[in-house]
């Protein structure tokens, strides 16, 4: 009985890497954490950076290399211009991209992004907008890295136009 639950664990341990590698690559629900760089410029001549910082889930799916996926996201920075500070960033929008090299993926995205600021006296008021970026990732065993730009522009307010530059690290789990 001993012989044959070793021969079981180790035909399982044996086999079980060749199960992973048949799994799709890029492809599935995940969940990631954000941190990175927030430049906030409200009119081309005050602008200011601080430490971005949020959330991500979204779901991906592989179709013969070409991965198409859609993804939501909260956001927030501490960001302080012209007496505006900046709160939450919520995004929703698509990814498309393709695996450039084994398990490493460039894609794009776009989509629409809704901030919001507030005043010394934490009067509230939020811009939609929309956002556009690029990136590269890479998945090891189901957890993924990214590195991404993004750039989101909002309405105007009189004639004022926000803008925001973002350099984001993604780390989290695709399932």
């Amino acid at each position: 009985m001993k012989k044959l639950i070793a021969s079981a664990l180790l035909l399982a341990s044996v086999s079980a890497p060749a199960f992973a590698q048949d799994a799709v690559p890029f492809s599935g629900p995940y969940i990631a954490g954000v941190v990175g760089l927030d430049h906030v410029d409200v009119n081309s001549v005050n602008h200011d950076s601080d430490l971005l910082y949020g959330g991500i889930i979204g779901y991906d799916i592989n179709v013969n290399g070409a991965v198409f996926g859609i993804e939501g996201e909260y956001a927030d920075s501490d960001v302080k211009e012209l007496g505006l500070r900046t709160d939450r960033d919520l995004y929703a929008g698509v990814r498309i991209g393709g695996e450039v090299v084994p398990n490493v993926m460039a894609y794009a995205k776009g989509g629409y992004t809704n901030a919001r600021f507030e005043n010394a006296a934490d009067d509230g008021f939020k811009l939609d907008g929309y956002r556009l970026g690029a990136g590269l990732e890479t998945t090891v065993q189901g957890f993924i890295a990214r590195a991404e730009y993004r750039y989101s522009r909002y309405e105007n307010i009189g004639n004022v136009n926000p803008e925001r530059h973002q350099a984001a690290l993604i780390l989290g789990y695709r399932f």
